[in-house]
């Protein structure tokens, strides 16, 4: 079974807007349903769990009802950091699925994620055991210590920038987390970072600048840009 995980544990206080920014409504629905939608519609995905902000619970069910997302069938807590939502949610899976079972781990605020890149990573974590979406990084990087300058730079063509989602066998990610309470490894910033930390190799899957994570108001606006928008005819 295929299961996507949506992370929408987190309050958003960088949007600086008065409710979660998972919760916001663009164009008379929520940014999560848009998000849920695209899961609920991928034909290789057979269930959807949803971490959640505590709080928050009744009224993603009733999202759900509302917006007829069918596979919805867990809701779980989100935590007080982000790998502690992802704990949450893959100790929840363990107790449902089974070990072999596919998670696919994705931000509830990257609504515009295709079903492309749904397909890809799917396919990627099946030949490889792993598959964390990545894009290009086109960029000039520079190494700073001080936020203020540098005279360091990176070469981009050794770097990635990742996205979600991010697929692994439910028993790799139970592991990993495990493993992360015996090492004391508490503040790792995805499940990328926490299988990096734990000397892990991990296997790429290809994502797109359109597959946006909505992290500030900016970014709402350029979620209502995309969604009017259209691919013109002569464009390869």
């Amino acid at each position: 079974m295929n299961v996507a995980m949506l992370i929408a544990g987190g309050s958003g206080q960088r949007m600086k807007q008065d409710i979660p920014k998972q919760f916001i409504n663009v164009n008379d629905r929520p940014v999560i349903v848009y998000t849920l939608e695209a899961f609920q519609k991928h034909p290789n995905v057979d269930a959807i769990a949803v971490v959640c902000l505590q709080g928050w619970e009744e009224i993603l069910r009733a999202y759900a009802k509302q917006f007829n997302i069918t596979k919805l069938q867990w809701i779980f807590p989100g935590g007080e950091n982000g790998q502690e939502s992802l704990r949450n949610g893959v100790m929840g899976l363990k107790e449902v699925c089974d070990a072999e079972d596919l998670v696919i781990i994705h931000d509830a605020i990257r609504p515009m994620v295709s079903q492309e890149i749904i397909s890809e990573n799917i396919s990627c974590c099946m030949r490889h055991g792993s598959a964390i979406t990545v894009i290009p990084c086109a960029e000039a990087m520079l190494l700073t210590d001080d936020k203020n300058s540098s005279t360091e730079m990176i070469p981009r063509d050794r770097l990635a920038r990742t996205q979600t989602p991010q697929a692994f066998p439910l028993k790799k990610l139970v592991w990993a987390h495990e493993e992360a309470a015996r090492r004391g490894i508490k503040e790792s910033i995805a499940t990328c970072t926490l299988m990096i930390e734990l000397g892990e190799q991990i296997y790429f899957s290809t994502g797109s600048e359109k597959n946006l994570k909505l992290t500030t108001a900016e970014d709402i606006e350029i979620f209502k840009a995309l969604l009017h928008s259209k691919k013109d005819d002569w464009m390869k």
